[in-house]
């Protein structure tokens, strides 16, 4: 699909790569939890292989479920993730995690699950995250903020540690979900405008974090 959109555009793409935590559900109901990590794990592992090749920056999505589940899987979820940051510690490459809502007390958490694999914390890019912008709230992940009005207010008002997302999920039968893929732009301009985002923001947010996170040159 990279490949594709580079041929057909003028867009730089750039890929990240990992088996989606909530499959670990899935394959468990066909091959059992232990098959079901086991088949994610390798997953993982050619995620890897593709960063390592340069097709991919970063391993992600990856993590565990968004809710409630049982113990033995939040366990299995665990593990696959820390695999993912051992990977990503050796390739010196980002990851991007899926996790339930994120919390001051979850990012500390998943901090200290860097930090024992030697993970540097500001790879650790948390998907959908509200505006914890300050590093108490943080504990050093990097937040990627979903673009909704409020959250990017608010998020401003604290700094520009960040970036910006829309989890667009391209799906024919929900159009526009979770926000539009046009959402960044606008929102940015948008905020430009009303003076709550300086130039300096703007270059912060869209080029240097993210060229920083992921060691790509990212052009605006």
């Amino acid at each position: 699909m990279a490949e594709s959109a580079r041929k057909e555009t003028d867009i730089k793409v750039y890929v990240t790569l990992g088996p989606y935590p909530v499959d670990l559900l899935t394959l468990q109901e066909r091959v059992g939890l232990s098959k079901a990590e086991s088949i994610l794990m390798q997953g993982m592992q050619l995620a890897a292989e593709h960063v390592g090749d340069g097709k991919a920056v970063a391993l992600g999505e990856i993590g565990r479920p968004h809710f409630e589940v049982s113990e033995e899987v939040m366990d299995a979820s665990n593990r696959i993730m820390k695999h993912g940051m051992e990977l990503a510690a050796d390739l010196g490459c980002p990851v991007v995690l899926h996790t339930e809502s994120t919390s001051p007390t979850v990012c500390e958490k998943i901090a200290i699950m860097a930090d024992s694999v030697g993970l540097p914390r500001d790879k650790v890019v948390k998907h959908y995250s509200p505006p914890l912008i300050d590093e108490e709230e943080n504990h050093g992940l990097f937040p990627s903020v979903l673009a909704g009005k409020k959250n990017l207010k608010t998020a401003l008002k604290k700094g520009d540690r960040f970036v910006m997302e829309t989890d667009f999920l391209d799906d024919p039968k929900r159009p526009g979900a979770v926000l539009g893929i046009k959402t960044v732009p606008k929102r940015t301009i948008k905020l430009y405008e009303a003076e709550l985002l300086t130039e300096k923001n703007w270059i912060r947010i869209h080029k240097e974090n993210p060229s920083k996170i992921y060691d790509i040159d990212v052009e605006l």
